[in-house]
C-alpha cells in the first residue's frame, strides 16, 4: 500500500509506524471510554464488560490489520500480527497493569475458570482449524505443510465465539446491576465510539502499508514482521485499557480484557479476513511453533492468576521477562541463529 504523498524511504516508513501508533492510542482512549460508560448505561456485569464489550472494541485494530493484510495479498501477516498481539496481551499487558499499581491485581474464579480456560478452547480450536486445512486443502509443493484456509473451515472458529457469546450471555440475565447508568447519554456514547473505530481504521491502514515496505526493502518474512511491529502497535489499546481499569481497582475487568481480546482475535479477526478474501494460504510449519508458543504463555498467566487469585508485582516481572525471551527468540529466528520456525 502507498503512503500517500510522503516518499517511501525506510526513515519515512519508520515515521509513519511511529505516528500510526500515537493515532491508534488517541482512537483507543476514544473507544475505550464510550465502551465503558455505554456497558454501564446497559447494566453489564465487570467481567462482561471487559471480556466482551471492551475487548471487542480494543480488538479492533487487529481485526483490522487482518482484513488489509488479507486485501493485500499479505496475510500471512494478518495472521502473524494476531498471534504476536495475542502473546503481547497475554504476557505484556498484564505485567504492565501489575506494575502500574500499588496493590495486586484482583482475579476471580470465574475470570480464571471461565475465561482462561475458554481462551484455551480458543487456541486449541484455531491449531485444530490450521491443522485441517493441511490435511482437506494442502497446498502444492513446498515442505508438504502447507495449506488453504477456506470459508467453511473460517466458520469453525466462528461457531465457537458464538458459543462463547452465549456463554456471556446467560451470565448478564442473572445479573442485577447496581448503577443503572441513567447519567449516561447513550447516543453520544456510540457516536465517540464510532469515530474511535474509524480513527484506528484509518492508522491501521497507514501501519500496515509502512510495514509492508520495510519488509520489501530488508527482507524481513511477512510472518515475523506481523509478530513483532505490528503486533506491538495494534496492542495498544488493549494495554492502555486494562491500565486503566487496573488502576481504577477493576482488576476483574483489566484481566478479563486480555483473556477477552485475545479469545475475539484469535476466533473472529482471523476466520473474518477468510471470509472476506475467500481463502488464504496456511503454513503450518510456522503456525505450530508460534501457536505453541503462545500456549505456553497462556499456561504461564494462568499459573499466576491462580496463585491466590492476584497479580501480584513479582509475578508481573515474569511475564514481561517471559516477553523478553520471546522477542530474542523471534530476533534470533530472524538472524538465522535459531531455525525453530521451518517455513518463516
Amino acid at each position: 500500500m502507498s503512503l500517500g504523498l510522503l516518499p517511501e524511504t525506510p526513515l519515512v516508513s519508520v515515521l509513519v509506524i511511529a505516528a500510526a501508533s500515537g493515532i491508534i492510542w488517541l482512537g483507543s482512549g476514544w473507544l475505550e471510554s464510550s465502551a465503558e460508560r455505554l456497558s454501564s448505561y446497559y447494566g453489564l456485569p465487570a467481567v462482561i464488560q471487559g471480556s466482551v464489550v471492551v475487548a471487542v472494541g480494543s480488538s479492533f485494530p487487529e481485526l483490522a490489520s487482518v482484513v488489509f493484510t488479507a486485501l493485500a495479498d499479505a496475510f500471512d501477516m494478518g495472521v502473524g500480527a494476531v498471534v504476536g498481539s495475542a502473546i503481547f496481551n497475554i504476557l505484556v499487558v498484564p505485567a504492565l497493569a501489575g506494575i502500574a499499581t500499588e496493590d495486586p491485581v484482583d482475579a476471580n474464579r470465574a475470570l480464571v475458570y471461565k475465561e482462561a480456560q475458554f481462551y484455551m478452547i480458543a487456541v486449541s480450536a484455531l491449531v485444530v482449524t490450521f491443522a485441517m486445512a493441511v490435511i482437506y486443502f494442502p497446498a502444492t509443493g513446498g515442505s508438504g505443510l502447507g495449506g488453504e484456509m477456506t470459508r467453511p473451515l473460517a466458520l469453525i472458529p466462528l461457531g465457537l465465539y458464538g458459543l462463547y457469546l452465549f456463554i456471556q450471555w446467560q451470565d448478564v440475565s442473572d445479573h442485577e446491576a447496581a448503577d443503572d447508568g441513567g447519567n449516561v447519554n447513550a447516543r453520544r456514547q456510540w457516536v465517540t465510539l464510532a469515530a474511535g473505530l474509524l480513527v484506528i481504521l484509518v492508522a491501521v491502514e497507514q501501519l500496515v502499508g509502512a510495514v509492508e515496505h520495510l519488509n520489501h526493502t530488508f527482507g524481513i518474512p511477512e510472518f515475523l514482521a506481523g509478530v513483532t511491529i505490528i503486533a506491538a502497535a495494534t496492542s495498544l489499546p488493549d494495554a492502555l485499557v486494562s491500565v486503566r481499569a487496573a488502576r481504577s481497582g477493576k482488576g476483574v475487568t483489566s484481566l478479563g480484557n486480555v483473556l477477552g481480546s485475545n479469545t475475539f482475535d484469535l476466533l473472529v479477526a482471523i476466520p473474518l479476513g477468510v471470509l472476506i478474501v475467500g481463502a488464504a494460504p496456511v503454513d503450518f510449519a510456522v503456525a505450530a511453533p508460534m501457536m505453541g508458543v503462545l500456549t505456553l504463555a497462556t499456561v504461564l498467566l494462568f499459573t499466576v492468576l491462580r496463585t491466590d487469585l492476584t497479580l501480584t508485582d513479582v509475578e508481573s516481572y515474569v511475564l514481561l521477562a517471559a516477553y523478553l525471551v520471546f522477542v530474542g527468540w523471534v530476533v534470533a529466528e530472524t538472524a538465522g541463529l535459531t531455525d525453530l520456525v521451518r517455513g518463516a
